[in-house]
């Protein structure tokens, strides 16, 4: 690969009943325009008593972006939102100053036979200045999704800005992100479609860049915004990420995200003094994690 690229691999994190495979952030690149935390969940089969059932659980700083391509979610938080996102939905939970919510399979699919459940969830930094704004959450349902065809490829719009369209979902700086498949072995032309650092997610199948060949399971980031043209094989599902760099470094410390490592802190404080909001009629709590010796 090109000095000015980079290919990543699935690092499987272990989240109880569930296992997802973390693309970002990793040590030689901790974002990708706004673009902070890439997490795949699944394809896993759901029922029988595997469940998701995240309790409740803290966010500051950032927003979550949950996008589905099968199953169900139920999301809950603080604000008394109550959604589930289903399979093309987008989810968009800010949490700015500070929110808490939980992620469940919905009570009616426990009553169903086994599903399959499948998609990202994605953190999205927030600009300084909106780090500290009020929690909301905002949804898009699967029709409402600016989605359109170029020869064989099926593109969508989940946010952002790119290929001469806008989604609903703006965020809150310059970013992107579109969901391609190819019905057939295609050429995508880039050039001029996108703006600021981009990341190709290999969903499934595989692609070819003049570099080499990134498949299912990783994601290719150009630390450049001039990877103009890639090949898809038949039968492949890509996301691609990204947007402008904000101009501060951003740290992670949990589920929080700031540019003032001071901020960090007072989150983790907040949340094991049990300051933060609650979800309605929720008593669950996470606790903040100990460090591994």
């Amino acid at each position: 690969m090109a000095n000015n690229k980079l290919i990543v691999d699935e690092r499987q994190t272990d989240l109880g009943k569930f296992m997802v495979g973390r693309l970002l952030p990793f040590r030689k690149k901790r974002q990708v325009g706004p673009f902070t935390f890439i997490d795949h969940m699944g394809p896993a089969t759901i029922g029988n008593g595997n469940y998701i059932d995240v309790d409740q659980h803290p966010h500051t700083g950032l927003s979550t972006l949950t996008y589905l391509f099968e199953g169900e979610v139920e999301h809950k938080d603080s604000t008394g939102t109550v959604k589930i996102i289903n399979a093309g939905d987008v989810g968009f939970m800010t949490s700015g100053s500070g929110v808490t919510h939980t992620e469940r399979t919905p009570a009616l699919k426990r009553n169903e036979e086994e599903f399959v459940l499948h998609g990202y969830q994605i953190w999205v930094a927030l600009p300084k200045d909106k780090e500290e704004i009020e929690p909301r959450f905002d949804f898009i349902p699967s029709n409402e999704v600016p989605s359109w065809k170029v020869g064989k490829l099926n593109i969508k719009l989940v946010a952002g800005n790119g290929f001469g369209k806008s989604s609903r979902l703006q965020g809150y700086s310059p970013l992107f992100m579109v969901d391609i498949f190819a019905e057939e072995a295609n050429t995508l032309d880039l050039k001029g479609k996108l703006k600021g650092e981009v990341a190709f997610v290999i969903v499934k199948g595989s692609i070819t860049t003049q570099n080499g060949k990134v498949n299912a399971g990783q994601m290719l980031i150009s630390k450049m915004d001039d990877e103009c043209e890639i090949c898809l094989d038949k039968g492949t599902q890509i996301l691609l990420f990204g947007g402008e760099p904000l101009p501060e470094e951003r740290f992670l410390m949990w589920n929080f995200v700031s540019h003032d490592k001071d901020r960090l802190k007072k989150a983790k404080e907040d949340w094991q003094e049990r300051r933060f909001p609650k979800v309605p009629r929720d008593s669950t709590y996470i606790p903040f994690p100990e460090l591994k010796k």
